[in-house]
């Protein structure tokens, strides 16, 4: 019940009827976010995509320049010095066969997943697993990959992975409310200028169509990027 009046009143503080700045959308969400915890800065971004029809899905990653906040724990799929590598790079799960089994058994304490090619014949066999979580490595990620060094770096280093949704929706973190409004604003800009770099071929009329902020608790508003 707390939480419902907080959201209510943050509710309150927003006059929907308003296209906000990005800046303005900031400083308002950081202020609205109330909770206990740190929470995470939301943006949602709805596109003019079909995301069932092949020349217009969006799928990619961009590197946010303050990181999001968050800590990922990352798996490596290597064997010999790849392995090592790997350890040494700040992996905190390394196998092959052995961590494909740890897979298949529901044994999953990470939150992305890099592979060499040669291993990817192992990650295939738990692939149906993997799949559905979004934790299958792909090349167009930059997660299968010999250099799995600069692959787990990019992770830990802030690296979002960015996907549209059925309804054309892209939905990322881009920060904590402790950051300060300067690197929110700077993470916002080069996120939403990776998915317009992104732009399918496909798409035809507005590509951009409505920009949404919110905290993880907090009430949503729209905004520009340029107003």
């Amino acid at each position: 019940m707390a939480v419902g009046k907080k959201l209510k009143q943050a509710r309150k503080s927003i006059d929907k009827n308003k296209v906000y700045t990005a800046v303005e959308a900031i400083a308002l969400v950081k202020s609205l976010a109330t909770a206990k915890f740190d929470e995470t800065i939301e943006l949602s971004m709805n596109l003019g995509v079909d995301p069932k029809k092949a020349d217009q899905n969006l799928r990619g990653v961009v590197k946010l320049p303050h990181g999001t906040g968050k800590t990922y724990r990352v798996a490596v799929f290597a064997r010999g010095a790849k392995a090592e590598e790997a350890k040494n790079a700040g992996a905190d799960i390394v196998g092959a066969e052995d961590l494909m089994e740890r897979v298949r058994a529901g044994d999953m304490p990470f939150d992305r997943c890099i592979a060499t090619p040669d291993m990817m014949g192992v990650v295939g066999r738990v692939g149906k697993i993997l799949g559905p979580r979004g934790l299958m490595p792909n090349p167009k990620l930059g997660t299968v990959t010999m250099d799995v060094a600069e692959a787990v770096a990019a992770v830990k280093g802030g690296q979002v992975e960015f996907r549209a949704e059925k309804s054309g929706i892209v939905h990322t973190g881009f920060g904590k409310a402790s950051f300060s409004n300067e690197a929110l604003l700077e993470n916002l800009k080069t996120f939403i200028d990776a998915i317009v770099k992104a732009r399918p071929a496909g798409v035809k009329g507005t590509y951009v169509r409505k920009l949404s902020m919110s905290s993880t608790q907090g009430a949503g508003l729209t905004f520009a990027l340029e107003a």
